[in-house]
């Protein structure tokens, strides 16, 4: 293979370097389960985009205030965590199959009810009870059982690739959504002359069938994407290996009591031997810390904030977001790139602090191209902490619990990420939403520094020990 590479020409050898750097050979190689579900990430963040869009505005359109409209936004944060806790926790149990195909249609009867009702009440319920993103990123189950599986499937060396393309692949699908559905209400405005709910209510139509192909894309899912069932061992034999694809806990101990806990009705935490439940802890305190600054400025309230402010059409605000979220889907492929060199946890928190001071500095400027300009800025660093954050906890969870772990650690953030909306409702009612920006991009930056000093350190001393077995083992095989 090294020889075949070594006659290729000049620039055929550059160009698979390129590849194999933005980790489109690792992408190319995965499992055809790998490839659906993040086709389902695409289309379901194509549908949340779409509806990120118009949400606030549809909401007021319907004579709903601000404040009220922020209520809404936390309540349905807080069905989803409900739904989320139950359904993630259980998910490996019931079926990951399973659990997907009951989310999208959840999500498919949330567009018809968006697009058939307008009383505040039915609304609420569709969103508490059913899918509908308030802030344009994940909500329901989709994501912690996604990742999950995709740590189950992929061999660790190309764990961070996959994890890369399935963020950026979301973060695309996002900004198609909001381009699309911008152009479509703005089409249906003037050429069919349709008032903005009707135009709107066109869009929940069009998130419903987005759930229907969802469910179709859950249902080709093949068993494989299921977590593996122990084999009980006879007496005198060692507990059960890991598969070679699945990583080693980062703070170590937790795997060798694995195989009797789950046979005790414990709690969640008492399940956890002291590290991994320390190491929990340590999560979701600062995951919580970001989500709740996320939710001072989810996406929804940003748009709203431009079309308000600045009174873009939303044509217009469709393309700037669509601009932005292919800005940060590109600089996705970098961060990848950067977590090879210097690690996840660095990459998480020196590309996210400079997105958490533009995002500050956004509503200070009065005219729109200087407000542009930090929302621009913002977006090239914005996401670029995703694929490591992903690939650092695939790495850092034990296998036989990281789909419960993962999902009750989105438990904590979309409990945290549920109050910041009806905050941000308020501040808007009373002449202070640029507050919200301010408040969000500081507790940013303090979640940054936070991640930076709890796991440096740790996962310094992980590349070492894996670096060490890798030595000893190649000392032993000669």
């Amino acid at each position: 293979m090294t020889g075949d590479r070594e006659t290729r020409p000049a620039w055929s050898q550059a160009l698979l370097r390129v590849t194999d750097e933005l980790g489109l050979v690792s992408m190319w190689k995965s499992s055809r389960d790998v490839k659906l579900l993040c086709a389902q990430r695409f289309v379901r963040l194509f549908a949340y985009g779409g509806s990120t869009l118009i949400l606030v505005s549809y909401l007021s359109a319907l004579d709903i205030s601000e404040d009220r409209v922020g209520l809404f936004m936390t309540l349905t944060l807080a069905g989803d965590v409900i739904i989320s806790f139950f359904l993630t926790l259980f998910a490996d149990k019931i079926g990951r199959k399973v659990v997907l195909a009951f989310g999208s249609a959840l999500m498919a009867s949330s567009g018809v009810i968006f697009a058939l009702f307008s009383n505040y009440w039915i609304l609420l319920a569709a969103a508490v009870f059913g899918v509908i993103s308030p802030s344009g990123n994940e909500i329901g189950p989709f994501r912690a059982v996604e990742e999950s599986t995709l740590a189950h499937l992929t061999p660790h060396e190309t764990l961070s690739d996959i994890f890369a393309w399935y963020s950026l692949i979301g973060t695309a699908g996002t900004a198609l959504g909001m381009i699309t559905c911008g152009w479509i209400v703005n089409w249906f405005q003037t050429s069919k002359e349709w008032d903005f709910v009707s135009a709107a209510r066109a869009i929940f139509y069009l998130y419903a069938f987005i759930g229907g192909i969802k469910f179709i894309l859950s249902l080709a899912l093949t068993s494989k994407i299921e977590a593996e069932k122990k084999i009980s061992k006879p007496p005198g034999q060692g507990p059960q290996q890991q598969a070679p694809n699945e990583t080693e806990p980062l703070l170590g101990g937790a795997s060798n009591e694995a195989p009797a806990q789950p046979q005790r009705k414990i709690p969640f935490l008492a399940s956890l031997d002291k590290q991994l439940a320390s190491l929990f802890v340590q999560l979701a305190v600062l995951f919580a810390l970001d989500a709740f600054a996320s939710g001072l400025a989810p996406l929804s309230w940003v748009t709203y904030f431009f079309k308000k402010k600045f009174d873009i059409p939303e044509g217009k605000l469709g393309s700037i977001f669509f601009t932005t979220s292919i800005i940060a889907a590109a600089s996705m492929l970098v961060a990848s790139s950067i977590a090879k060199r210097i690690g996840n946890v660095k990459t998480m928190a020196f590309t996210h602090l400079p997105s958490a001071v533009c995002l500050a500095l956004i509503p200070i400027p009065s005219s729109l191209p200087l407000a542009l300009m930090f929302l621009v800025l913002r977006s090239c660093t914005q996401s670029m902490d995703v694929a490591p954050r992903s690939a650092f906890l695939a790495s850092v969870l034990p296998a036989d619990k990281r789909t419960a772990i993962m999902g009750a650690i989105n438990v904590v953030k979309t409990c945290a990420q549920s109050l910041g909306p009806f905050i941000t409702g308020i501040l808007a009612s009373v002449n202070l939403f640029w507050v919200s920006f301010v408040l969000a991009g500081s507790l940013k930056a303090i979640y940054d520094i936070g991640i930076l000093i709890s796991f440096a350190e740790h996962e310094m001393k992980r590349k070492k020990s894996l670096q060490q077995q890798r030595e000893s083992g190649r000392d032993e095989e000669e």
